[in-house]
């Protein structure tokens, strides 16, 4: 028997191994695993090339539980050790100390185990002790039994073992017995080794006989060891991409399409990705690829190696050019991870736009689901903005579907306004902004429907890109004025009239909680609405983007802005001036006349003022500006009062509010009542 320490100068290790390499213990199975396949692959490696020559027989990865001994044991069937190789491999760890150790790695944990080859020792996170029993496949060989109980001590002896390859037994600690449990077990499997390249077996499969589940004697392979990314694509059909699909995600839609990834230069990747059919939800839905090296499960945090925006797609990636860190659980950015996600890019770019030129008609059915991806990329990655500016869709009211460059031809001529700049008319929502798009309509318009997650920051990202353009809702203001070609034709009713019409709908607006509005007089002609509301693009716009970012969080707390625009033109507007005028002339004259006098001595006032030196105006003076000031306020006030006098028993006044109000969802409860109450009155 040869006993002995491990190759380091500190009994400490174990304990840095277990407490401070791996933060996730679980991981230790798929590193012994990972072993046992890689000493699988090296036998069928040297039986092709012919140096090794007997049969290979079973070469499945066994895992077994033995509860009553507490342990955890993993055999291959492949290249084996022998005592020297055991010395050189297991005894050996190429550093001097954890002092050093701990000092160069302290920020950079990370890269130990993949530098130094640990990957065996993580059985020490689990183990009060661990035990090899190996033959080496080589002519003549003896088998040997090594022993370490987590110090560094060892000891290798001589032992029967009548076959070639290595039996790990893990002798479980106390505190780590949940790794006996079946279930357990296959869970991990199930997550860490399901496309290992050789068969791994767990137990047996059972089946369900005589009233409970019973084991068969049919090996349970836990594993698909030729999944579909391994496969040449021209040998793979549609349905097969599917099948692999619902195997990965078997709660998920079918996926609207896929892209097989095959490439062995400069760098080494395979794999598929799948566009899954979703539209909101975009954090939800993340962490679905899976990464791979060399079909060993690494880890589903894929960023840094998929671009950001496409973490949303689903599927599997497989690099052994990827760096990962000492437990394989995360990712070192490197020349290579930077090479591999501007690959994909490139590749999922070309995938879209090869659908979009062979069938556009598909892409265009595809396109609701697609457009989430594909501005998000534009959004947050400028190279993909690039590729995809000609094959990215806008969608209009009618459900037909432009590139961008198409688009702008079909509007150009009829939607450039007086300045030469393109307006693009938007609606959000078909129903609520139904009176406003056919108004727009009605002018030959085109309005597009933006009504997805991100179509607000696409629209400001728009006008960035896109020649001397603005993108305008078609409720953010009258038709009229959404794309204004000629100067505004001036209202036939004079400023006086129009701020005692103003005041009259003013005073009986209701009070709403954030939400502000301002009324304005204009000439919209006869068949135009006699009232309208229309809401601020610019505010709207910035509410909507303080969503999005938290440093304009400050707009999403102000109130909304609203514009009640009346329409002198029209019949009912005129006549309610022309009653206003009747109810109210005779109690304003005095009070205008006063106004007028208050306004004329103000402005004499003022005008001496003008002339003199801050310096020389006396107190008697300023106090006379002020009481002037305060007694124009007073009859104002006066003025405002007999217009709402008048106004709060008009019900033209009120029923044409409510109407602008209904048009818009903000006619609601009592409110509503009331409308519906002296709806009936009216018309009986």
């Amino acid at each position: 028997m040869q006993k002995g320490n491990i190759g380091v100068t500190t009994e400490n290790i174990f304990p840095v191994i277990k407490k401070f390499l791996y933060s996730d213990h679980e991981i230790f199975l798929r590193e012994m695993v990972s072993n046992a396949v890689d000493a699988t692959q090296k036998l069928k490696t040297l039986a092709e090339r012919g140096d090794y020559k007997e049969e290979l027989g079973d070469l499945s990865v066994r895992i077994s539980i033995d509860t009553e001994k507490g342990t955890l044991t993993i055999s291959d069937r492949g290249i084996g050790m022998t005592a020297e190789e055991i010395d050189k491999y297991i005894n050996q760890i190429a550093f001097s100390g954890v002092t050093d150790f701990l000092d160069k790695y302290k920020d950079n944990a990370n890269a130990i185990i993949g530098h130094f080859g640990l990957g065996f020792y993580s059985a020490f996170m689990v183990s009060d002790r661990v035990e090899i029993v190996t033959r080496s496949y080589r002519e003549d060989a003896v088998a040997v039994k090594w022993s370490c109980d987590g110090s560094p001590a060892y000891e290798i002896e001589e032992t029967e073992k009548a076959d070639r390859g290595s039996d790990i037994i893990l002798h479980l600690a106390e505190d780590c017995k949940e790794f006996l449990e079946k279930q357990r077990i296959q869970d991990l499997l199930n997550k860490y080794c399901k496309f290992m390249s050789v068969p791994i077996v767990f137990g047996k499969k059972s089946e369900w006989k005589d009233g409970k589940m019973q084991d068969t004697d049919e090996d349970n392979v836990v594993n698909d060891s030729e999944p579909m990314w391994t496969k040449a694509p021209s040998t793979l059909k549609d349905e097969d991409y599917t099948a692999f699909y619902r195997k990965l995600y078997p709660m998920q839609d079918e996926p609207l399409f896929w892209i097989h990834l095959n490439v062995d230069f400069p760098f080494n990747l395979t794999g598929i990705l799948y566009f899954p059919r979703i539209k909101s939800n975009l954090d939800l839905q993340r962490n679905k690829i899976q990464l791979f090296c060399n079909q060993v499960f690494v880890t589903d945090q894929v960023e840094g190696i998929v671009p950001e925006f496409l973490t949303l797609l689903h599927g599997v990636i497989d690099s052994p050019d990827i760096p990962l860190n000492v437990s394989r659980s995360y990712l070192q950015s490197d020349a290579n991870v930077k090479k591999i996600s501007t690959y994909i890019t490139k590749k999922v770019a070309d995938r879209l736009n090869s659908i979009f030129k062979d069938d556009r008609k598909d892409f265009e059915n595809k396109w609701d689901d697609l457009k989430i991806f594909i501005n998000y990329g534009m959004l947050s990655q400028e190279d993909f903005y690039d590729r995809a500016k000609d094959f990215a869709l806008l969608k209009d009211t009618e459900g037909k579907y432009f590139t961008y460059e198409e688009y702008r031809t079909l509007i150009k001529d009829n939607q450039t306004d007086k300045n030469d700049t393109l307006v693009y008319l938007y609606a959000n929502n078909l129903e609520d902004e139904y009176a406003y798009i056919e108004a727009a309509k009605q002018k030959g318009y085109s309005v597009l429907l933006l009504d997805g997650d991100l179509d607000v920051p696409m629209v400001s990202m728009l006008e960035q890109k896109l020649e001397k353009c603005r993108f305008t809702r078609v409720d953010s203001d009258i038709i009229d004025r959404l794309i204004v070609k000629e100067d505004q034709k001036e209202s036939a009713l004079s400023k006086e009239e129009s701020d005692q019409l103003s005041q009259a709908f003013r005073s009986q607006m209701p009070t709403m909680e954030k939400a502000n509005f301002y009324v304005e007089v204009q000439s919209l002609g006869e068949e135009a609405q006699p009232v309208l509301i229309t809401q601020s693009e610019y505010m709207r716009r910035m509410k909507d983007i303080s969503r999005y970012q938290s440093g304009m969080a400050f707009y999403g707390q102000m109130p909304d802005s609203y514009n009640l625009v009346l329409n002198s033109d029209h019949p009912l507007i005129k006549r309610v001036v022309e009653d206003e005028t009747g109810n109210c002339s005779e109690a304003l004259k005095p009070v205008l006349a006063e106004i007028k006098g208050l306004d004329a001595r103000l402005a004499v006032l003022r005008q001496e003022q003008g002339k003199k030196k801050p310096e020389e105006i006396t107190q008697e003076e300023k106090d006379d500006v002020k009481a002037t000031e305060d007694a124009i306020s007073e009859q104002k006030n006066k003025k405002d009062q007999i217009i709402a006098e008048y106004a709060k028993g008009s019900d033209i006044i009120h029923q044409l509010i409510d109407l602008a109000l209904l048009q818009n969802g903000m006619l609601k409860g009592a409110a509503l009542s009331a409308f519906l109450r002296r709806s009936v009155e009216m018309i009986k």
